[in-house]
């Protein structure tokens, strides 16, 4: 078909990749080195506009949309929400508005991270899918006006 995963797909992989491991330090390793090889976001794209609004940590968040599909892009100052934003975008980068918008992401809690992060970083998480589901539904509502 297009090449592309679909967003169930790519949970089940990170859920499996999860399972590897025995310790939540382990864990957490897997996740820091998730956000190690996270693209570094260009200076440009770090402004106020860009700010993920609710997580402790500065989350810049830039979203473009080509072909029908939205791509993400993301650096964070905290290499734990470095890992969870790089997460995310596996998940979310690349695939439609209406697949974004209606994602489940079932996975953040069939690894565990709902109950292994602390409470404001589980509101970080919160916001950052917020604001990932956001851009999806302006990008839909303004690709459906335009002729």
């Amino acid at each position: 078909m297009s090449g592309y995963k679909t967003i169930e797909e790519i949970e089940k992989e990170i859920v499996e990749e999860f399972s590897l491991f025995d310790s939540w330090d382990d864990k957490y390793e897997y996740i820091i080195d998730m956000g190690k090889k996270l693209q570094p976001l260009e200076d440009e794209y770090k402004v106020d506009a860009n700010k993920v609004r609710g997580c402790q940590s500065t989350v810049w968040l830039v979203a473009e949309y080509r072909d029908g599909r939205i791509f993400f892009k993301a650096e964070s100052d905290a290499i734990i929400v470095k890992g969870l934003i790089s997460m995310l975008i596996r998940v979310l980068s690349g695939q439609s508005p209406d697949d974004i918008i209606n994602a489940k992401l079932n996975f953040i809690q069939e690894i565990g991270m709902t109950t292994h992060l602390a409470q404001t970083r589980s509101n970080g998480l919160l916001s950052m899918v917020k604001q990932m589901k956001n851009y999806a539904l302006a990008y839909k509502v303004k690709n459906s006006t335009t002729v």
